[in-house]
């Protein structure tokens, strides 16, 4: 009996024991699906504070790109109301191209204007003087001469000039040709002669026919602005206080060049040569030389003479340096008159 007891009560402890395993494991459970339940609602927040967060700094990312966007400068290109502006424009544009394709549309474009040729839009004197030259003919000089003379409309004294094409390239020091020439008749015009000397140089000067002969006094006039004289001779030792005046003289062709002889020191003879006739050529950037030789009243023989010793002194010009023909074509001309072509006999 008392093994079955002791058995009995085993029994009774064990089936004890397994109910309190039982209590504790389903405690141990229900703990676990508590902190499984709490783990996914703490995750559950942890994603809603993520995505709070994205969201939050998305949109500051935003603004920030807004603002930039915004931001102009104050001035130049980049300001606002010069973007403005080009985007007025832009669209002012398209505007206008929408107008002018509605307008094609509508109103079919006419036939475009055609441009009448230089000589007809000529006065009627030049196009009936220009009837008497044949384009392309070369005449000997002294036809040439007569047939400006003829063909010059003009009712007053015109000027007859050369104009003659080099075969010389100017951007080179040695083929710049630049001199001067006294003309054998002058060349119709009235020189005004200034001498810029020391006092007894310019006192004969003026004996020599100067229009202004002055020492220091002369400056005066400079510094004024005033210019009343076509050519201003100096010498050597003057030349330096003449020049804080380039800019006011340089332009106008009237500053002292010893190439054009108005740097001397026979400031007599200079003026003399002025009042005569003398007159400076020089090739221009194309290679060409432009001279007056004269006045139409001249008649035929004195422009003759003046125009022979102008290519005289042109061909003593020409460089040495110089490979092919040195003159290539020349014309003459009176002031409004049409152009003859000289044969060219001078190379």
């Amino acid at each position: 009996m008392a093994k079955e007891e002791v058995k009995e009560e085993v029994a009774k402890k064990a089936a004890e024991v397994k109910e309190k395993v039982e209590k504790v494991a389903e405690k141990v459970k229900d703990d676990l699906e508590e902190a499984h339940s709490i783990a996914e609602g703490v995750k559950e927040a942890v994603k809603e504070n993520v995505a709070e967060k994205v969201a939050d700094a998305k949109e500051e990312i935003a603004e920030k790109v807004a603002d930039a966007k915004e931001s102009y400068a104050k001035s130049g290109k980049k300001s606002k109301k010069h973007i403005e502006e080009v985007k007025a424009e832009e669209e002012r544009q398209e505007r206008k191209k929408e107008r002018a394709e509605k307008e094609a549309a509508v109103k079919p474009k006419g036939a475009a204007p055609v441009t009448r040729p230089r000589i007809e839009r000529r006065g009627k004197k030049y196009q009936e003087a220009a009837k008497l030259v044949k384009k392309g003919e070369a005449l000997s000089l002294k036809d040439a001469v007569a047939l400006a003379i003829k063909t010059n409309p003009a009712k007053f004294d015109a000027s007859v000039e050369i104009h003659a094409r080099l075969g010389v390239d100017p951007r080179q020091a040695d083929q710049n040709i630049r001199t001067t020439l006294v003309l054998p008749n002058g060349n119709g015009k009235s020189v005004r002669v200034a001498v810029f000397a020391p006092l007894d140089i310019a006192k004969a000067a003026k004996a020599a026919g100067a229009d202004i002969a002055e020492d220091e006094e002369f400056l005066k006039r400079l510094d004024k602005g005033t210019i009343d004289f076509d050519v201003l001779i100096s010498t050597p030792q003057y030349m330096p206080k003449l020049g804080k005046y380039a800019r006011l003289l340089g332009p106008k062709g009237l500053m002292p060049n010893p190439k054009a002889g108005t740097v001397t020191m026979d400031v007599e003879k200079a003026v003399k040569e002025a009042k005569a006739g003398k007159v400076e050529y020089r090739v221009d950037k194309q290679a060409i030389v432009h001279i007056g030789i004269g006045k139409v009243s001249f008649g035929e023989d004195k422009i003759i003479a003046n125009a022979e010793a102008f290519f005289d002194s042109l061909k003593a010009q020409k460089p040495a340096s110089l490979k092919g023909s040195y003159i290539k074509s020349i014309y003459i001309t009176t002031t409004m008159g049409p152009s003859v072509q000289i044969e060219n006999i001078y190379n």
